[in-house]
């Protein structure tokens, strides 16, 4: 399951699935912890009307998810005709206070007067195993706490007019052989239990006799707190005042953000302009206050692998702050650049990935490759971040920033790049590539390392150390001449080699559509070059429509995700706009666009972007949203509005 719609303000993240329901919350962290179990539960919403009862998520209702153009709030459709029953659903998270706050709109839709009962459940995992979790009613202010250690949930409600939920109950949910408690809803009463521990979940009840074709509000919240009275001072400030008043306060709070952005975007063509401020949206959602960016907050992977996309590769981080940084919105770049240097070895590299509290994260790259000892690390990494420095600069002419960072990490990462180079080839050891596959010197990270290391010859200009620039030019100058042996004799760049002990090259001859953006975007070879010339005419033959549904893959021989074996790999967004870039700069501005035009084709409706696709049917695989995805669709537009910084 994808989630359509994400809500957040840098330190609560909230996930909303396909059903319009609560499937992802993250808390302290945008990405840490998930409070839910995603694996296989939601929050879920029921309608009792006069003895006849129905979840949300029984396939029985007509669900539209989407989410408002200029703000982090949703808008959610959902019809059922069986009951007569409209849901109008207005969600957001609160950007002043840790809170989810939701607004329901329920329609009566018969032509009499009915007994229509609400049922708003909610189900938390505080606890990495599921136990030991408390539920409680706390009478004196009419909610539910959820709790462990010093992770406070607070869930409550009130009708929009006055009076709050009039039965409520507490059980076990998932353990003992139980279900859940949302069971004691189907019969449209509530057992009013006041409280358990163990794996827990909860249900509210709102009843209210509805004439024909009228309407009555429900406002629901979920505050996320260190300690009950934290909770509780929240709490009180959103019961006794306008909901009306925070939601305008969400929306003034996110038009401001994009006000920025208002002259550049008037640049891009109006009919990808809404999807673009979605875009910009989205990849806010996922940054966290503390520098953190998430590669998606979409968990529904676990379902299907060994872990999430809740981690900041600084790759990924720094492709989704390129496109901020372009449209004037700087706080979250300089953010990352902090999280970046609190996350930096002292050697001067960055690791695979982290934590959003940054503590090293997850991977699958060995400290040994054969019998030598290597570096566990993709260096195309280090080299993404101080290039995006340069392109801070660049945009800002912020030379205060670069003077703070220069010597704790700017030089570092120039100094660990210049010389982490086989002395053979005078081009980068060997390291995991992009896609975090292959072990091997990658024309796309030597590519990336000449980018990174010409930014910081710039920036050393800034701080006045002309021999840094001196040293690091030397290793540039190699490398560009070493790029010759990445350069097949069939005419195209390939993925690269690996050095032998005796001194000769173990090539793999692969094509990747990162063989021809890296030269293009990070070496800044002219376009008319013979190698890039014969790099494209062979990424339009072998990765460009190489199944029924178009689009560009990774590579010829990709296997991530891929059940359709007779199909060389799946469709990538990134890899479709990174080729529409390229046409982009060649002129052919007609077929950039048809390839903007073939991934907002397969968004979701409210315009969420994913990772993949499946190659026949064209069905979203991976998560949904992948932030690199949104990124690059905005880099994208911003390269067919030929906007500049």
């Amino acid at each position: 399951m994808a989630r359509p719609v994400v809500l957040s303000n840098g330190q609560l993240f909230v996930g909303l699935d396909e059903h319009g329901l609560v499937h992802d919350f993250y808390y302290p962290y945008v990405g840490l912890d998930n409070l839910t179990n995603a694996r296989n539960s939601q929050h879920k919403i029921g309608i009792w009307v006069d003895g006849s009862f129905s979840w949300v998520d029984d396939e029985s209702w007509q669900i539209d998810v989407n989410f408002e153009t200029e703000a982090l709030v949703s808008d959610i459709r959902m019809h059922s005709s069986a009951l007569g029953i409209t849901l109008r659903l207005n969600d957001f998270v609160d950007p002043e206070y840790n809170a989810f706050i939701r607004r329901i709109n329920v329609t009566n839709e018969a032509d009499h007067e009915r007994d229509v009962r609400l049922f708003l459940h909610q189900v938390f995992q505080i606890s990495r195993a599921g136990r030991a979790d408390t539920a409680l009613f706390v009478p004196d202010d009419n909610y539910i706490l959820d709790y462990k250690g010093r992770c406070c949930l607070l869930s409550a409600g009130r009708f929009s007019g006055d009076g709050d939920f009039d039965q409520f109950a507490i059980g076990n949910y998932a353990i003992e052989g139980k279900a859940g408690t949302f069971k004691d809803a189907e019969d449209g009463e509530l057992s009013n239990n006041p409280v358990e521990h163990g794996g827990v979940d909860s249900v509210l009840r709102f009843r209210k006799q509805v004439a024909a074709h009228t309407s009555f509000g429900v406002d629901y919240w979920v505050v996320a707190a260190d300690s009950q009275s934290d909770a509780q001072v929240v709490h009180t400030h959103i019961k006794y005042y306008s909901i009306d008043d925070r939601l305008q306060k969400a929306r003034e709070h996110w038009r401001k953000w994009l006000e920025p952005t208002k002259h550049k975007m008037q640049q891009v063509p109006e009919s990808i302009r809404a999807e673009v401020q979605k875009s910009l949206l989205v990849i806010k959602a996922h940054c966290d206050d503390r520098g953190s960016i998430l590669a998606s907050g979409d968990s529904s992977i676990f379902n299907f692998g060994r872990d999430y996309y809740c981690y900041c590769w600084p790759r990924d981080a720094s492709f989704a702050i390129w496109p901020l940084i372009r449209f004037g919105l700087y706080d979250e770049a300089r953010n990352f650049f902090e999280f970046a240097r609190g996350t930096m070895h002292r050697d001067g590299y960055l690791m695979h990935k982290y934590q959003p509290d940054r503590a090293i994260g997850s991977t699958w790259h060995p400290l040994l490759y054969g019998k030598h000892k290597e570096l566990a690390i993709q260096e195309d990494e280090t080299a993404m971040v101080v290039f995006m420095m340069g392109e801070y600069y660049n945009a800002t002419e912020d030379a205060t920033l670069i003077e703070g960072y220069y010597d704790n990490f700017i030089e570092p990462c120039a100094n660990f790049m210049a010389n982490f180079v086989d002395e053979a080839t005078g081009l980068p050891h060997a390291s995991y590539d992009l896609w975090e596959q292959r072990f091997l010197t990658s024309t796309y990270t030597v590519c990336a390392v000449i980018a990174a290391l010409e930014a910081a010859i710039k920036l050393s200009d800034v701080v006045k150390r002309p021999d840094d620039a001196a040293d690091w030019k030397k290793a540039v100058d190699r490398m560009r001449e070493g790029l010759q042996a990445l350069y097949h004799p069939d005419g195209y760049f390939r993925k690269g080699f690996l050095l032998q002990e005796d001194g000769n090259l173990e090539y793999n001859d692969m094509l990747d559509i990162s063989n021809l953006y890296g030269p293009y975007m990070f070496a800044n070879l002219p376009l008319d070059d013979p190698r890039m010339q014969g790099t494209f005419e062979h990424v339009k033959k072998d990765l460009y429509n190489t199944s029924p549904i178009g689009g560009v893959i990774r590579d010829t021989a990709d296997g991530y995700f891929l059940s359709k074996t007779q199909y060389k790999g799946n469709p990538w967004i990134v890899c479709t706009l990174w080729l529409a870039q390229y046409l982009e700069a060649t002129g052919d501005h007609d077929q950039a666009y048809s390839l903007v035009q073939w991934c907002l084709d397969r968004k979701l409706p409210s315009g969420i972007l994913s990772e993949q696709f499946d190659p026949e049917t064209g069905y979203a695989i991976s998560v949904s949203p992948l932030v690199w995805s949104h990124a690059e669709f905005v880099n994208t537009a911003l390269d067919i509005a030929k906007v500049q910084y």
